[in-house]
């Protein structure tokens, strides 16, 4: 099941799992085409079925219990259970304290800590009797270092609420052989999102949304009751599975075949992979 699965880096993930003949909930709000951001629900989800997997279009709404509970019901029915939760959809404004409206506040953190709570919450009791269960949340290393919260406190914030319910979740659900952890890009990711907010600068800078869905994939793999409670990077995680050329992921291999000239979200490439 994976949140925010209309576009971006959870249709890459669904894409790349489906591969693998997956069974994969699309759970996102959009069931009809954005005027300005390509992808509904459906149209992921027959790219999922021709990519190899079944797919389950699910109108969701995080911030709604009822939709949530709905969604879930509705997984359960079709495919049996659920293995996986990805905890992906998100809300960003990347704006200073003065400048941060409270309606937007309100909603990154309904949709990106509370969403994220709602959802686990919601699909523990189905994930207790899962195979090699995980929950997956797309949310940042616990960095506490002003910088990480001067420039968009509240964004920062939200975000790091995410990470909180791996800190926590890895372990209360430990006992039920459910892995908990983040996954986080080493350098940002290019989507239509990140292309609208930033009105089309940044591209040659950043990656591809493959690279999660790679990593997604590689963390996903891994014994539940084994790998839990970690703050992955995308490239670490990579490397780690004997991963050497990232040139295919970048948007610009020109600009982006370092690392270390990409734009990181995190101190350096020195500090996270060693």
């Amino acid at each position: 099941m994976i949140t925010g699965a209309s576009r971006g880096i959870g249709k890459e993930i669904a894409l790349k799992l489906a591969k693998d003949g997956a069974n994969i909930v699309v759970a996102a709000k959009t069931a009809t085409a954005h005027p300005k951001l390509p992808g509904t629900i459906y149209t992921a989800a027959e790219e999922i079925e021709k990519a190899g997997g079944k797919a389950l279009p699910c109108i969701v709404d995080v911030r709604d219990e009822a939709s949530v509970r709905t969604a879930v019901e509705a997984a359960v029915k079709k495919f049996g259970g659920i293995d996986i939760l990805i905890n992906n959809a998100s809300a960003i404004s990347l704006t200073g304290t003065e400048d941060t409206e409270m309606k937007r506040y309100d909603l990154m953190h309904s949709i990106n800590t509370r969403g994220t709570f709602l959802m686990s919450k919601v699909c523990l009791p189905y994930l207790k009797q899962g195979k090699n269960a995980h929950i997956l949340n797309i949310s940042p290393p616990l960095l506490m270092e002003p910088r990480w919260f001067s420039n968009h406190v509240a964004y920062t914030m939200a975000k790091y609420g995410m990470s909180m319910c791996v800190l926590g979740m890895h372990e209360e659900f430990r006992q039920y052989n459910i892995a908990v952890n983040a996954l986080w890009p080493l350098t940002s990711i290019w989507t239509a999102a990140m292309d609208m907010l930033s009105a089309g600068s940044g591209a040659s800078g950043s990656r591809k949304a493959d690279i999660m869905a790679d990593a997604a994939y590689a963390v996903l793999s891994k014994n539940s009751r084994e790998y839990t409670g970690n703050f992955a990077i995308d490239e670490e995680v990579l490397r780690a599975e004997g991963v050497t050329d990232f040139k295919k992921y970048a948007m610009d291999p020109g600009a982006c075949s370092d690392p270390l000239l990409c734009i990181t979200y995190l101190n350096t490439l020195s500090q996270m992979l060693h």
